[in-house]
């Protein structure tokens, strides 16, 4: 049996200044401190002492694995295909900003590789590419209690690796995860099938 904890980020200071995210290097605010300190405590009550943590390596992710590592006397491995997406130029600008410039994907068509409008900007197909990327190199370990922490819009492609979703199916997939949220995802050993058996729980 294998289980993945997924935890996103709990709230950053680009959350209370409606501020774009994405690869701006963002820290937890107080609040967000405190939750990770219970997410912590939490996974403390649900995993053994022979577990895997890995992060993306921006300062809000990498400092909730630093609080769930210190609870569990393990040291994360940090991985920047864990990142959120880039958003190129808007990257901590105001939300607003990103808004007025923004060009939603088709409703048909190559959504993987739609461009949004925004210079510097990654496309949702080259993000997919390298979360997956990062999944397939942490499942390599048969470690039975991993926990991988990343970014709300990252989750998508997290769990889409997970029940191997192919990667050009993965344009219309979403889901949704609120800061600090804690996804649980299981392999049985006897069919090993692939469970989401918790979305986002908190």
């Amino acid at each position: 049996m294998r289980t993945v904890y997924v935890v996103t980020h709990p709230e950053a200071t680009h959350h209370v200044d409606r501020l774009v995210g994405g690869w701006y290097d963002s820290a937890l605010t107080p609040g967000g401190e405190r939750a990770a300190v219970a997410i912590a405590e939490a996974l403390r009550a649900e995993v053994p002492d022979d577990v895997e943590l890995y992060s993306s390596d921006l300062r809000r992710t990498a400092r909730t694995a630093e609080v769930i590592g210190e609870r569990l006397g393990v040291e994360p491995v940090l991985d920047r295909r864990l990142r959120e997406k880039s958003y190129g130029e808007a990257g901590g600008r105001a939300q607003e900003w990103l808004d007025r410039r923004f060009v939603p994907p088709p409703a048909t068509g190559d959504r993987l590789g739609h461009d949004e409008g925004i210079p510097g900007a990654e496309t949702k197909g080259v993000m997919a590419g390298r979360v997956y990327a990062a999944m397939e190199s942490i499942l390599e370990s048969r470690c039975e209690h991993q926990i991988v922490v990343t970014h709300g819009g990252a989750l998508t492609f997290v769990i889409a690796a997970w029940i191997r979703m192919p990667l050009e199916s993965a344009g219309y997939v979403d889901f949704r995860g609120s800061p600090g949220s804690v996804t649980v995802l299981r392999e049985d050993d006897y069919f090993h099938n692939r469970q989401v058996v918790t979305l986002a729980g908190t």
